[in-house]
């Protein structure tokens, strides 16, 4: 996302929990969500703001609410007394099922929020990112390459590069009303109907120069259990937790083509096939990826 801004020649303000490195065109502002001050602080003078942040994954549902739904309200109360009002949210397919899991119903929070305020703003709900530098899709990679992919339930997915994303993102912040004006959108890599998990599990596989992997579609009970393992020797570190397992054995994550902006507005530039090919590679050479 700050290299399409910067490309495009915007200057940039960022909110950082931690220090981050010089680099000419950004503004680092120091704190969070939680923090007043630091929110006036970033949106100041600025033309459009586009709320990026959240949390995908805590301890409780307590956790979730403070990082998506209440840190969504600052920043939009934040936007509305500085007297900005292009606003574009970054939401979740996982708002549609708020009580699938507490993720999905602190997105639906923060959407809400959003979309009571008076505020010129688009909101856009991703289906799975992936792409170089994205930590929630390596351990599939990896595990393509070793040749067995263990998946959840059947059901399917759909999926975005996140150099797409960001170029839609970028669009719309700098587009104002019109039939961006209060509108959510749902995009994805335009396949009509998504992948199911077993054919986006072969294409990481032959993203990583397999000609097939195998794969093994694990039941619901056998994912939640996972889950409890996972946090038992985890502990707040877990990656798969009892609430994203509630999450992952849900059967349809697939864009909805009634969201989809027209192309006329946009349209992805990634082929998936390419674009996991290309992530691979930035694996690799990161040392990610044998």
């Amino acid at each position: 996302m700050l290299e399409k801004a910067l490309a495009a020649g915007h200057r940039v303000r960022a909110l950082a929990r931690r220090p981050q490195p010089a680099r000419d065109g950004i503004e680092w502002i120091a704190g969070s969500l939680e923090d007043h001050a630091a929110l006036d602080r970033l949106v100041g003078d600025a033309d459009a703001v586009i709320h990026i942040a959240g949390m995908v994954n805590a301890p409780n549902r307590a956790a979730f609410e403070a990082g998506n739904a209440t840190g969504t309200a600052n920043l939009v109360s934040a936007t509305v007394g500085a007297g900005i009002w292009r606003l574009v949210h970054v939401s979740s397919l996982a708002a549609r099922e708020p009580l699938l899991s507490d993720y999905g119903w602190s997105k639906a929070e923060a959407e809400r929020h959003v979309s009571v305020s008076p505020l010129d703003w688009t909101m856009v709900r991703p289906p799975a990112i992936y792409g170089p530098g994205d930590a929630e899709l390596l351990e599939l990679f990896q595990m393509a390459a070793r040749g067995l992919v263990l998946l959840p339930p059947g059901g399917r997915l759909s999926v975005i590069h996140v150099d797409d994303l960001a170029a839609f993102l970028m669009l719309l912040a700098e587009r104002e009303g019109g039939e961006t004006y209060q509108a959510t959108y749902e995009v994805d890599d335009t396949r009509p109907t998504g992948w199911s998990h077993v054919e986006f599990a072969q294409a990481i596989g032959r993203a990583v120069g397999r000609r097939s992997v195998r794969t093994f579609a694990m039941p619901s009970p056998l994912v939640r259990l996972g889950a409890r393992i996972d946090r038992l020797l985890r502990g707040d570190k877990a990656r798969l937790t009892p609430d994203r397992a509630a999450y992952f054995c849900h059967e349809d994550w697939v864009s909805s083509t009634a969201l989809q902006p027209p192309a006329a507005l946009w349209s992805p530039a990634i082929a998936t096939e390419e674009g996991l090919a290309s992530t691979a590679a930035a694996y690799r050479a990161k040392g990610l990826l044998r």
